[in-house]
């Protein structure tokens, strides 16, 4: 069964949607993320994702104070990603109640410390954010396109222990136009034992239903909650 994860993205302090990762495609829903994670917890999710726009648009953390508060208020199992670059970045996350933390640009620009925070903080607390537009990695709040290939990008650090990857297709984010699935089916042909994560286009309870059968482990999905798209008590009684 796929694994189900609503995602929050903040900018300050705010709820917000992007389309295509274009801050000047910015819809606000909710002024308070917190009150929203609690949300999703009484329905009965435990995962939550949450990205620090603001954070990987300056690249370092800005948003620590919402983290700290959906932490407070929800026992939700939160993975957090955004202005991860340095040591203290990521040590500011997780003292901040992160369970997870998702690293993608920083793997690009620094595999050195990378893979120091991999021994570190160890495999299962490390997602590798994989963002794809045309093929190539985009690094910096999705402002730039780097020269690496996805698969071999995935390859060098699943060798060096990676077991969970959170794989955006930048295109299809926040367009509500499905996700790529046929991208994310050709990840799992080549590592079928990877705990992968897909994120970006998803618009209804079908698309969610197409990827658990597609075999993809975990799906992260939001501007279809904050749009209506998906009943969230429906698609937790039904997936």
């Amino acid at each position: 069964m796929i694994e189900l994860i609503p995602a929050i993205d903040i900018i300050n302090g705010q709820c917000v949607r992007l389309t295509k990762g274009d801050y000047d495609q910015k819809t606000v829903y909710r002024d308070s993320p917190a009150e929203v994670a609690q949300e999703f917890e009484s329905i009965g999710f435990k995962r939550l994702h949450v990205v620090d726009l603001d954070g990987a648009k300056s690249k370092h953390i800005v948003n620590t104070n919402v983290l700290r508060q959906i932490v407070l208020r929800t026992h939700l199992c939160v993975d957090f990603g955004g202005g991860i670059k340095t040591d203290d970045d990521i040590e500011t996350a997780f003292a901040n109640g992160a369970e997870m933390v998702t690293v993608g640009s920083i793997a690009v620009t620094n595999p050195d410390l990378f893979i120091s925070w991999l021994q570190i903080y160890g495999a299962d607390r490390l997602i590798l954010g994989a963002d794809v537009r045309n093929g190539k990695i985009s690094i910096n709040g999705w402002k730039e396109d780097s020269t690496e290939d996805l698969l071999p990008f995935l390859k060098k650090y699943i060798d060096a222990g990676v077991k969970n990857v959170l794989c955006t297709e930048i295109s299809k984010d926040g367009t509500l136009q499905g996700p790529a699935i046929d991208l994310y089916k050709r990840v799992m042909q080549e590592y079928p034992d990877l705990h992968l994560i897909a994120s970006g286009g998803v618009s209804s309870i079908d698309d969610i239903r197409a990827l658990d059968a597609a075999g993809i482990p975990a799906v992260v999905f939001g501007k279809a909650i904050y749009e209506g798209k998906i009943d969230l008590h429906e698609l937790i009684n039904v997936i």
